[in-house]
């Protein structure tokens, strides 16, 4: 630690992203021993986030990340979308589609930043907010892929139908930023996506990635 920085609130955040990190909770004597300090300053951080709601205690003891910080997540959502704002430019306006940024909420994909090019006859109307189930849909099933492997390149997938009849669609997973899960894609009308567009979506992908790091 400097002298610049806060040991409380640096332990306070170390207990938060330990949390986060497991789904059954942890007791006080564990995040004691993860921590290196003892009981007494555990009860005391906990006691805080506890105020603010980024921590609860369940019956039997065991502390998990509390409701307030899907408050704090949402405020997320903006930065997120100014950072991708200029490699979804980019795609749209290069393969001549409507790029999308979506993340994950909950066990729905939601767009969050959607750009439509601006030379094109016609194109797919597609809106932030827009939400769907993960399973369908080139976004959400990209996002789903990257779960399923541990490859540290990304790859792509290719729908067609799934979301609007006559639309396709090409997605690949955001890799490598922390408290992020999403996937950068495009959706465009046509019988099939054409070749050159799914190693596209994956560069697209790795600037928004390094965007958001």
């Amino acid at each position: 630690m400097t002298a610049e920085t806060s040991q409380t609130l640096d332990r306070g955040l170390r207990v938060l992203k330990l949390l986060a990190d497991t789904d059954h909770g942890l007791t006080v004597t564990e995040l004691s021993n993860k921590l290196g300090v003892n009981r007494t300053v555990v009860y005391r951080l906990l006691a805080t986030l506890e105020q603010h709601a980024l921590v609860r205690r369940d019956l039997g003891g065991r502390a998990r990340v509390g409701l307030g910080v899907l408050r704090l997540g949402r405020q997320v959502h903006p930065l997120v979308r100014e950072a991708a704002l200029p490699a979804l430019r980019s795609l749209a306006e290069d393969i001549g589609a409507t790029a999308h940024l979506t993340l994950v909420d909950g066990t729905e994909a939601l767009a969050v930043a959607v750009v439509e090019p601006t030379w094109t006859d016609y194109h797919v109307a597609y809106r932030a907010g827009f939400r769907h189930s993960l399973d369908r849909g080139a976004a959400g099933r990209a996002i789903l892929a990257a779960r399923a492997t541990s490859a540290p390149e990304p790859g792509y997938t290719l729908t067609h139908g799934e979301l609007e009849a006559g639309a396709c669609g090409a997605a690949a997973p955001l890799i490598g930023v922390t408290g992020v899960e999403g996937s950068v894609g495009v959706v465009m009308l046509a019988d099939a996506v054409p070749e050159r567009v799914g190693p596209r979506v994956v560069d697209a992908a790795k600037e928004v990635a390094d965007a958001l790091r």
